[in-house]
């Protein structure tokens, strides 16, 4: 990464943290307890010399902030089976920024009274942050992760707009290439709302939601 690179980064994760707790924490619906995912790289693979762990990699940085905000997100969470410190660390901030963007998909349909998303939408916005997130993690601490080669070669679908779920739709655009000159928070308009009776009323009227 260049020089400044790294605080963009935070920059950003201090968003999601900052938007979660101001717009989704308070209208998230109770859930199940977290669910199963898949093993993570170094639970998968008992032969290997396994990828920088949680405990090495991941605590003490920003980007715990994303563990800790999954880990309140009941059933919208699949974290790896044995889900300990050894598990992969790219991998799990992959099954947290997937749990993230899941729980504001669903979070946001269900504020503005638009119908549940389709299974392919929330498997989209779950697959895409998942491949964002993580890539860029890779990418901080140069550290190579299996399972992401392979998420990055998935088709995902369609991912919500901004024009439609705001705060999902700007997860996934600012993640997408958080580097580049040109990246720019997309839905600026939200930093003058309060909560999401605010953005919903916005949305009404610009004709987006009924």
């Amino acid at each position: 990464m260049k020089p400044g690179d790294e605080v963009t980064v935070h920059q950003l994760l201090g968003r999601i943290a900052y938007f979660h707790a101001l717009f989704i924490e308070p209208a998230l619906a109770a859930t199940e307890p977290p669910g199963t995912g898949k093993p993570c790289c170094n639970h998968e693979n008992t032969t290997g010399p396994g990828q920088p762990n949680v405990g090495t990699m991941l605590h003490g940085t920003a980007w715990t902030v994303l563990d800790e905000i999954a880990r309140t997100l009941g059933g919208h969470l699949l974290p790896c089976p044995k889900s300990d410190r050894h598990c992969c660390a790219t991998c799990r901030v992959a099954d947290s920024g997937a749990a993230i963007s899941h729980a504001w998909t669903i979070t946001e349909h269900r504020a503005y009274h638009r119908p549940p998303p389709t299974d392919r939408l929330r498997h989209a916005s779950r697959t895409t942050a998942a491949t964002r997130l993580a890539r860029v993690f890779a990418r901080q601490y140069d550290t190579y992760c299996p399972a992401l080669s392979k998420t990055e070669a998935a088709d995902t679908g369609p991912l919500p707009a901004s024009d439609e779920l705001p705060l999902t739709g700007e997860l996934l655009a600012l993640w997408q290439n958080p580097l580049a000159a040109t990246s720019r928070p997309v839905v600026s308009w939200l930093n003058h709302c309060t909560d999401l009776n605010d953005i919903h009323r916005v949305l009404q009227q610009r004709g987006t939601t009924k």
